[in-house]
């Protein structure tokens, strides 16, 4: 399976922090943002990873992250020229998906759970179905919305609707086989001039090739599109790395455990960074 990340898209929601930095370059607490959906993709061992950012923003992608070397994968970028909804993302990476599934999370959405990756993500990498995951929120209306039945049967699929059929809110991480390129490419642009992810969702549905992954309890999807929920999400952070002496969505971490880099890659960056407490914690995983 491959992975797209997209991390293009304008940032109003942001502004003014978003004026001259991409939204997915952020800080949450301390990692830029896209370091969480990076993690996400690399701890399911998707190792093949395009990101889509816009022209003005490459630079600074590719100065952070290179092309995945020092993380034993491999990080290609490709340009999202205007906001053009989110199943752009598969016609620009056509080429990269080739004949493999894919998945694709946006560039602000965080997980977190000891449990997410290994029950939820990585039993549906083969999965035949397309996936989508469902998470149960206080605000639906905000989100896409799906409607089940008492089974968990997907039922419909609302967009933001005034009277939500269900509180289960579709995140920003989907799975589709390769033929969601073309699913793409047949769709119409929405009144908001874009086209839109629900579409290709409920294409899917439709040819009864849909399942929904619902994530229950204990598990952490926030979304870090507002100045409250970017504050919230590095609190929460914050909180759960000082309490345990863990960091979350430490890539370089993740590369060595994975086996994808040496302990003397992870020394050398580590010694790299040894002035701040991020070096230091590289350095003590070499320990454990």
């Amino acid at each position: 399976m491959k992975g797209i990340i997209l991390a293009g898209g304008s940032g109003t929601r942001l502004y003014p922090l978003t004026k001259a930095a991409s939204k997915q370059l952020l800080p949450v607490y301390d990692k830029p943002m896209i370091y969480y959906p990076l993690a996400t993709l690399m701890l399911a061992d998707i190792s093949e990873i395009l990101i889509i950012t816009t022209e003005e923003d490459n630079k600074r992608f590719t100065d952070l992250l290179g092309n995945g070397d020092h993380l034993g994968i491999n990080i290609s970028y490709e340009i999202q020229d205007k906001p053009g909804g989110l199943p752009e993302a598969f016609i620009i990476g056509e080429d990269f998906i080739g004949d493999d599934r894919v998945c694709l999370i946006l560039g602000d959405n965080i997980f977190h759970s000891d449990r997410f990756i290994n029950q939820h993500v990585v039993p549906n990498i083969s999965n035949d179905k397309s996936v989508i995951f469902g998470y149960r929120v206080r605000d639906p209306e905000r989100y896409g919305v799906v409607e089940v039945d008492a089974d968990f049967n997907i039922v419909s699929i609302e967009e933001k609707p005034e009277n939500p059929k269900s509180n289960y809110a579709i995140t920003g991480l989907y799975m589709f086989s390769n033929d969601v390129c073309q699913v793409a490419k047949n769709l119409t642009v929405s009144s908001r001039g874009e086209l839109e992810i629900v579409d290709v969702i409920k294409h899917y549905l439709g040819k009864g090739e849909l399942k929904l992954e619902t994530l229950g309890r204990g598990i952490a999807w926030l979304d870090t599109g507002t100045h409250e929920s970017l504050l919230d999400a590095s609190n929460f952070i914050e909180v759960l790395e000082n309490r345990q002496g863990l960091k979350i969505s430490c890539i370089e971490e993740i590369a060595h455990q994975k086996g994808w880099i040496s302990d003397a890659q992870l020394e050398s960056i580590a010694k790299s960074l040894e002035k701040n407490s991020y070096g230091e914690y590289l350095m003590s995983c070499l320990d454990n």
